[in-house]
């Protein structure tokens, strides 16, 4: 019924459908994540070309109709064909390949009386059943998108109706560009929507776009600054906006237009006010927006791109080898044209031939065209079909292989490109990142450096080893915040929505496609840390510094002050400089709302006079002392129905509360001392009393006592693992990040307590600038800070040393410490701020301003504003991160340099980070000859590249060393890699690279990644594979022939752009040496097999026309000539190319040498090719001519002589594939039986049957006549063993005088366990001493 329901379906679609809504195609690929750094062309822009919206139901009612008729509505069709287009833009499709177009001219061609050679019919027959099974697949395909598409489009949401004054259920596909949109929690967006309302107090919405780029940590929207309703209950009819943007595009990140209110007030519209189709809305009870983009032109839509398709190296050689056929079939044409014609010039009035006046060069041209159609099999149209059946079978052995399969984050291998298997089995160049690819990227705080003091941090760092000594590392995995089953994010279970969680998989759960959001999941403890991670111990030193903010009054040394003031900035830049989102374990992530600003404080020594005049205690005088500890204030803090400021007397006027925080958060260790408990500052605090402050502890100390017994430790929930941590280390130093909002962030700094923090501005992290910054007021002086984090060779740089030296010294003393950081192998990132006067803010808040509100090249603006800003800044100190190696991969890497195939790592770490990593994974030997290379100029490059080569030839000549030049390996920073690109010098770094057993780019941007991969691809002409995890290595990826996403902890971007998709890096040692080179082995064999096939067969009809006088004419019925390749011998190869193994998988992982046949081509080399062309023409002449001798001076007929002909070719092939066949199991004999007894069933059957099928011949009773002569088989049987000898003896000759590597380990895997590693120890020591003595070419000139 549900097939009746789709054809009703489709014949309503054709009456009532919208022509501008074709059948969809989507974009080739993914949006760049970085538009300066990618510059992608596939971003889809209309310069000059804006939409303006304004609400359906508001005053602009008239002109909403204008507006709306160029825009799509909400309903999506994603299949390509309707019920009356199928069959035409099908056919349209598949004429495009040429092998179908080479046959429908044949078909075509047969229809020509003079040069028909078939019945019609028959001549459809292959090309129809060809057509057919693409079509069905097709049809399956589009039915299944249809389904989809139905159950997307007949989704529910609430629409606001102007004429029932409410909102009422919809169809998504019935939502259009102007409908205003109420969601709750838990409830996927239907359209791309300008955040109008929330129901948070802070106007903040959070929303989950797993469903959409694969990232599970949230995200904030915020609603549209200086609404008129902004604060209160939302009334549609009062809303009166009208939004000018930019024309629908692919870019998930950007976000241009303005929103004018009826003030002409403009308001700048950003990424963070769009909330996009398939996202998932979390922990907002209610959003209101207003749809901008709906159906086809949302962003999601925009970005579905399907399954990746590239054209592998084997299918280049294949169209090749393919046109070669068409060459050896039009020179037999050409022969038979030309024997046709003279032959008929050597008759003169034959009495067996009909007087005919056409000419015999006429009768040659005619005849060339009937050879044309006689031998068409030669252009194996099966072939193309049996290639795509066989892909999919090697895919889904690769998918379901157990051992590539990650039990704790229940995922397998993905294969997002459905036709280059067989290119993992040839990858001779290896581009991988490294964070995140080859480190876990779980960053743990280590240490330190502040003022230029360096605090080591020493028993942080042993209780790190000892944690990493108990294995708890993958343990910790286990804990999720998904479940599998349910799909559902726990992380709401607290908030009251009475709505389950539907999540876009769930809409689709009957799709077979395996999606990348199967495989997401959460820790609990936070986005990328454990809770054993997160704690942080203190360094003594350091926390006894600290702690002077909290010591009974005195007088510090200038110095000490000046250097307090930079450890408390530099904690302060931790805790702000992020966008962290705060939750607890049985609450939501949320927004809370702030206290009241308080007067600010000019200098510490008044913050310390402060304390004295209201002669507070600054610590607890006993833990038995009435106080809030950091959990529970952060718990009422979070709690729903609760203001953030609890306490009375908190009226703007008098706005007196005291926050009380004695302990630290459960989670830091114990030796931490507690936190000060200090009054919170407010205008008008100097005149309460205490009686005041006493009172409002009392008044909390009720609802404080259900929470006595639930102090819970505060989540972080990060974009990226580096500030997680640093955020929990300021935490273990009592600077805590509290809440946090659009406009304040709350933090508790020892000392003060919980501080009320103005946000000014957000300068997110910018690849371009590797750096991000926030705009703060400054909770103590009042005065507009700049606190930022980033690089530390672009913060060192941006650093102004002062005149006093103190300042110059600090940068002196901190660059000495990133030196030893990076050493040690630590990521490094450096802390600076910057104050501004408030005129200098002024100013550069007005460009700002016009930079925001931009529409065209607002990012360039953007961009500028933020680099105007970033100048002069004033070191505070650097911290060390501590990224361990996955496991696994040193081996992983040493296989894959062992199989010829050479690692070069693309970073964006320091040269001495890089370094030290590579060492650890065995990238890098203690005994390999490091190059560096770091230039300052295009010339300086060029001398360096040039001395970097002699200095390696003279180490080769003089031989100093045990190594060789395959041993050097070249580091190079990001600033050399510059100049090494440009056009100039790009022959001089790719002969010193050629030369290296490896390459480490240091300090490279994802521009120049993408740029070193093309480079090395397009130059040297080899096959590449890229692998990274992160948005930043988008662009290598899908530069590269092969490309590798790791759905790790930076999103899924990078898994979304790749054609294959794994978990740990581990995974692809044997995703390479093991099913790379299974499925390249099987399909050159197999596709090798094809050909060698069609030309045997074809040959036994070119033989026989030497004996007709060229006519055309044919030794067996036209039936079975058609079905003999298209059905009697096409079903074992295809098992042959997806089940064959020639070595084991151990053998493979072994042994990474065998993954050189691979990589060489060895197994579809232009010889190997030709080698079987001749084969199969000697085997075609022993099985034409021996048949032709022993019946010779025989009455038989044609069609008699034909039937020992067939037999014997058709077991000669069979026999051929077994031979080849390095895995015979049941299946293989059960299908070769099978052909065997179809073919002979069919003519048998045929030959009884179908006494007319072939007129004017009659094959009624040949076979069976034939069948029963002993000659018959005593001719088959003779003409197998001849044909088959030569390869038989040839194999054995070379395997037994000259085996190849492959030959080696199969004799090796029939040994017994201890002769076995006896011989594989004995095999590695012999490419030891081979690659000392004959070490590897290079693919150019040193």
């Amino acid at each position: 019924m549900e097939r009746l329901y789709w054809v009703r379906h489709r014949c309503l679609q054709l009456i009532s459908t919208d022509r501008r809504r074709g059948w969809y195609s989507p974009p080739s690929s993914l949006p760049p994540k970085s538009s300066l750094d990618a510059q992608d062309p596939l971003v889809q822009r209309l310069s000059g070309k804006r939409r303006v919206v304004v609400s359906r139901c508001g005053p602009h009612q008239a002109e909403f109709h204008n507006f709306s008729k160029g825009f799509q509505d909400n309903s999506i069709r994603t299949t390509k064909y309707t019920l009356i287009s199928f069959i035409p833009m099908n056919l349209f499709q598949q004429f495009h390949r040429a092998a179908n177009l080479y046959f429908l001219f044949l078909v075509l061609l047969n229809w020509v009386p003079v040069v028909e050679a078939f019945q019609k019919e028959i001549t459809m027959i292959p090309l129809a059943v060809v057509l057919t099974v693409i079509a069905f697949k097709d049809a399956m395909e589009d039915y299944r998108r249809y389904r989809y598409d139905k159950k997307i489009n007949n989704t529910l949401t609430h629409v606001y109706s102007g004429k029932q004054k409410r909102y009422v259920e919809r169809r998504w596909a019935a939502v259009s560009v102007g409908d205003l949109i109420r969601l709750c929690c838990n409830e996927i967006i239907p359209a791309d929507m300008v955040l109008l309302h929330s129901s948070d107090p802070n106007g903040v919405c959070h929303i989950e776009t797993a469903n959409l780029d694969g990232e599970t940590n949230l995200k904030q929207r915020q609603v549209v600054r200086d609404l008129p309703q902004q604060g209160s209950e939302f009334v549609p009819e009062n809303y009166s906006s009208r939004i000018e943007c930019e024309n629908p595009n692919n870019d998930l990140r950007r976000f241009r237009g303005f929103m004018e209110h009826p003030g002409k007030l403009r308001v700048g519209l950003h990424s963070e006010n769009l909330l996009l189709r398939s996202c998932t809305v979390r922990n907002t009870e209610t959003v209101i927006g207003i749809v901008v983009y709906a159906g086809h032109e949302t962003k999601a839509m925009q970005n579905n791109s399907g399954p990746r398709y590239k054209r592998s190296k084997l299918e280049c050689r294949l169209n090749m080898d393919v046109l070669w056929c068409v060459v050896l079939l039009l020179l037999m044409c050409l022969t038979a044209a030309v024997g046709h014609g003279f032959w008929l010039s050597g008759l003169h009035n034959p009495i067996f031939m009909i007087p005919d006046d056409t000419h015999p060069a006429l009768a040659a041209f005619y005849m060339f065209w009937t050879m044309i159609i006689v031998l068409q099999v030669l252009i194996p149209i099966s072939l193309y079909v049996s290639i795509e059946i066989v892909k999919l079978g090697q895919i889904y052995f690769i998918q379901n292989d157990l051992d590539l399969y990650n039990p704790v984050l229940d995922t397998g291998v993905q294969c997002r490109a459905l036709n280059i298997t067989e290119d993992l089995g040839q990858i001779q160049f290896l581009f991988s990142d490294k964070t995140g690819t080859l480190t876990e990227n779980r960053m743990l705080f280590r240490c330190c450096t502040v003022a230029g003091t360096e605090y080591p941090h020493h028993e942080n760092g042993i209780s790190l080893e000892q944690y990493e000594e108990q294995g708890c590392g993958d343990a910790d995995h286990s804990l999720t915040l998904r479940s599998r089953t349910s799909r559902k994010s726990l992380s709401c279970k607290s908030l009251s929505c009475n709505r389950s969680s539907v999540s876009l998989n769930t809409l689709t759960a009957e799709s077979d496609t395996h999606s990348v959001h199967d495989t997401l999941r959460r820790h609990t403890p936070g986005a990328f840390s454990s809770t054993m991670e997160c704690a942080v111990v203190p360094d003594p030193q350091l926390q006894a510094k600290l702690n002077t903010l909290s010591l009974p009054m005195c007088s510090p040394l200038r110095q000490e002050a000046a250097e307090i003031s930079h450890i408390l900035d530099f904690f302060l830049a931790l805790t702000v400089c992020n966008t962290v989102v705060v939750s607890s374990p049985t609450q939501p992530r949320h927004v809370v709302q702030m206290p009241m600003v308080r007067t600010p404080l000019r200098s510490l020594e008044e913050m310390k006079a402060m304390f004295q005049k209201l002669s507070l205690p600054r610590f607890p005088s006993s833990p038995n002392q009435n106080t809030d500890t950091l959990p529970n204030l952060t718990k009422k803090l979070f709690s729903q129905g609760r203001s953030a400021s609890y306490f009375p007397n908190s009226s703007p006027q008098t706005p007196i509360t005291t926050l009380q925080s004695p302990t630290i958060p459960s989670g830091t260790p114990s030796n931490t001392p507690p936190t000060p408990v200090t009054p919170a500052l407010s205008s008008g605090a100097w005149s309460k009393n205490m009686d005041d402050i006493q009172k409002a502890k009392d008044n909390s100390a009720e609802s404080e006592s259900d929470d006595e017994d639930e102090a819970e430790e505060l989540l972080y929930e990060a974009e990226s693992p580096d500030e997680a941590a640093l955020v929990q280390a300021a935490k273990a130093y009592g600077c805590t990040l509290l809440g946090r909002s659009p406009e304040q962030v709350l933090v508790a700094v020892p000392g003060t307590g919980p501080l009320s923090i103005s946000l000014l501005h957000v300068l997110p992290f910018h690849s371009a600038r590797k750096r991000m910054s926030v705009v703060v007021r400054h909770p103590l002086t009042g005065e507009v800070v700049i606190y930022t984090k980033g690089a530390d060779n672009v913060i060192m740089e941006l650093a102004e040393a002062a005149d006093d030296g103190f300042s110059r010294e600090i940068m002196e003393r901190t660059q000495r410490h990133l030196d030893q950081y990076a050493r040690d192998g630590l990521r490094t990132l450096c802390v600076a701020k910057k104050v501004l006067e408030e005129q200098e803010y002024k100013a550069w808040l007005k460009r700002h301003e016009y930079a925001e509100t931009s529409i065209e090249n607002r990012e360039e603006l953007l961009l500028e504003s933020a680099e105007r800003l970033e100048t002069n800044l004033t070191l505070l100190g650097a911290t060390g991160i501590v990224d361990r190696l996955q496991e696994e991969v040193p081996e992983t890497i040493e296989a894959l340099q062992e199989a010829g195939i050479k690692v070069w790592v693309l970073t964006g770490d320091k040269q001495e980070t890089a370094i030290n990593i590579a060492f650890a994974c065995k990238l890098l030997r203690s005994t390999d000859h490091i190059l560096m290379a770091n230039c300052d100029s295009k010339e300086t490059c060029e001398a360096r590249l040039q001395e970097l080569q002699h200095e390696i030839r003279q180490v080769t000549k003089e031989g100093t060393s045990e190594d060789d030049s395959s041993d050097s390996v070249l580091v190079i920073d990001g600033r050399t890699l510059d100049y090494a690109l440009q056009k100039e010098l790009q022959g001089s770094f790719l002969d010193l690279t050629c030369c290296c057993r490896s390459v480490i780019c240091c300090r490279s941007t994802p521009l120049q990644k993408s740029q070193v991969v093309r480079l090395v691809r397009d130059k040297l002409k080899v096959m590449t594979l890229a692998i990274g995890d992160g948005a930043n290595d988008v662009s290598m990826i899908q530069m590269a022939d092969v490309g590798i996403g790791i759905s790790g902890q930076e999103g899924m971007q990078a898994v979304m752009s790749s054609d294959f998709a794994i978990s740990r890096f581990k995974f692809l040692r044997k995703l390479i040496l093991v099913h790379g080179h299974w499925c390249y082995t099987r399909l050159a064999n197999m596709i090798l097999y094809f050909f060698y096939k069609n030309v045997m067969y074809v040959n036994l009809l070119f033989w026989y026309q030497f004996f007709c006088g060229f006519s055309g004419n044919t030794m067996t019925n036209s039936w079975v000539l058609i079905f003999f390749n298209l059905l009697f011998t096409s079903v074992p190869p295809i098992i042959y190319g997806v089940l064959d193994k020639d070595v084991s998988s151990e053998m493979l992982l072994e042994v990474p040498d065998l993954y050189k046949y691979g990589q060489n081509s060895q197994a579809y080399l232009p010889s190997t090719f030709w080698l079987n062309i001749l084969d199969a023409f000697y085997q075609s002449l022993v099985c034409f001519f021996i048949p032709y001798f022993a019946y010779a001076g025989s009455d038989i007929g044609v069609f008699s002589f034909g039937s020992p002909i067939n037999g014997s070719a058709l077991l000669i092939i069979l026999m051929h594939q077994l031979i080849e066949s390095r895995t015979v199991t049941w299946i293989h004999a059960a299908l070769l039986l099978f052909s065997a007894l179809f073919y002979y069933a069919f003519v048998l059957l045929f030959n009884i049957a179908c006494v007319t099928c072939n007129s004017p011949t009659n094959p009624y009773g040949i076979e069976t006549k034939m069948m029963s002569e002993p000659l018959y088989y005593l001719v088959c049987g003779f003409t197998t063993v001849l044909a088959l000898l030569p390869r038989i003896l040839f194999r054995a000759f070379c395997n037994a005088i000259c085996p190849s590597d492959l030959v080696r380990a199969q004799k090796m895997e029939r040994l017994s366990a201890q002769d076995y590693s006896m011989s594989l120890r004995q095999w590695k020591e012999d490419s030891k001493t081979v690659l000392q003595t004959h070490p590897s070419e290079p693919q150019c000139e040193c």
